[in-house]
Formats: structure tokens, C-alpha cells, sequence
């Protein structure tokens, strides 16, 4: 089932639009503010975001840059404004595509399928071997070379979706704190170092001298395959 999570502060619109499309059989979840939206993102996995630009505490566009630093879930735009260069900038950020209001609920269910078939066919499963514990991030599994399960927390499986999909990049603590936690405000420095000195007692096989999952002093985190 396709789960779609809907951005959109007037209350009415929003209720309306998740009854249409849970009556089509997808999955809702309904923010009606972009801190709430990067909540949502951060505790559960969504397969589509319709996200309305104009929200009452963060823009969308911030929502839009924040969800394009860790993820490429798929981003369709709805929008009071016609103007051609909000549609360039949303795009730009990396919507995927712009629906101005008013619209149709078969244009927009037309354009959910559209963009669900897209990332069917780009959002490739990725499995690596951390150490020597083999990584599934498409069955969320982790196994040891002898076989057995090596159990992982719902937060460190988040961190490992984020920097393993991005083998040698340097992933920033804002970028892994907003994935996990759906923002990187008034959270503790130290709560991604504890993750991170968890993960790689599990996976590394000399923890104090990691090979893997490397810290970029005050910079962030880095996946070495």
C-alpha cells in the first residue's frame, strides 16, 4: 500500500484530501505544519509527500530542502501561487512536480501515479557488508557471517538508510539529526555519538578503530565501503 503523507495548513482541504485518497486505498498521514511533516518523515516511512509551499511556521521550500538532504522521497508541490518562479524554485530543490490549486482530484491522482511509477523503477534496495555483517536496507535486515541476526534499533536503522545510501559522502549531523529526529534544533550534540559508538560495536570488527562508520570532526559522518 502506498503510503502518502499530506503537508497542507487549511484544515478542510486536508481532511478532504486524505478521505479521497484513503477511499482509493493509500495510507495517510496528515501535517498541517512543516515541523510536524519532518516529524511524521522522520518516524515513519512514506512512499509520496504532497506538500502545500505556504504552511504557518516553516515554508515548504525549507521542508523541500530539509527532505532532499537525506532522501529522495518523491515531492509533488500544491500551491496558490502561479507564479513561474515558485514552481522553478520548488522544482529546483527538488520537487517533483507542481500541482496549482485549484485541481482536480483525478489530476492529482493522476500525478500521485505518475510519480509513484518513476520511483518504483529509481528507488533501488541497497545491501552492503559493514565489517563483516551483511547490511539489507530493503528487508531491514542485518546478518552476522555466521548466520545469525544482529539486532538494530529503529534509530540506528534510520542513520545507517541515510549515510549507507551515500557510500563516501560526508553526511553532516544536521542532515542525519533532521532524518532521525525531523529536525536538528535543541537536540543534544551528543546524540549522534552514542548512536554512532553503538552501531559500530554491532558492525565494527575493532569499534575503537573504525574502518566504516568514520566521524568528520565538527563536521558530521561518513559511510567508507
Amino acid at each position: 500500500m502506498t503510503r502518502v503523507l499530506i503537508v497542507e495548513d487549511e484544515r478542510a482541504l486536508l481532511r478532504a484530501l486524505a478521505m479521497n485518497l484513503v477511499a482509493r486505498g493509500y495510507a495517510v498521514t496528515e501535517a498541517e505544519t512543516g515541523t510536524r511533516a519532518l516529524t511524521a518523515l522522520a518516524e515513519q516511512k512514506h512512499d509520496v509527500i504532497v506538500l502545500d509551499l505556504g504552511l504557518p511556521d516553516i515554508s515548504g521550500v525549507e521542508v523541500i530542502r530539509a527532505v532532499r538532504s537525506y532522501s529522495s522521497t518523491p515531492i509533488i508541490v500544491l500551491s496558490a501561487r502561479s507564479d513561474s518562479a515558485d514552481k522553478v524554485e520548488a522544482l529546483d530543490l527538488g520537487a517533483d512536480d507542481y500541482v496549482t490549486k485549484p485541481f482536480s482530484m483525478d489530476e492529482l491522482l493522476a500525478r500521485l501515479r505518475a510519480t509513484s511509477r518513476r520511483s518504483a523503477t529509481t528507488d533501488e534496495d541497497v545491501a552492503v557488508t559493514v565489517g563483516e555483517v551483511r547490511i539489507d536496507l530493503g528487508l531491514t535486515t542485518a546478518t552476522a557471517a555466521d548466520g545469525t541476526s544482529v539486532h538494530l534499533t529503529p534509530t540506528e536503522w534510520k542513520i545507517l538508510d541515510v549515510l549507507l545510501r551515500r557510500p563516501g559522502k560526508l553526511v553532516s549531523s544536521d542532515t542525519l539529526l533532521t532524518a532521525v529526529r525531523g529536525s536538528s534544533e535543541h537536540t543534544d550534540p551528543s546524540y549522534l555519538r552514542i548512536y554512532l559508538a553503538q552501531l559500530r560495536r554491532k558492525l565494527e570488527p575493532e569499534p575503537s578503530r573504525p574502518r566504516h562508520l568514520i566521524t568528520e570532526p565538527g563536521m558530521g559522518y561518513r559511510y567508507l565501503p
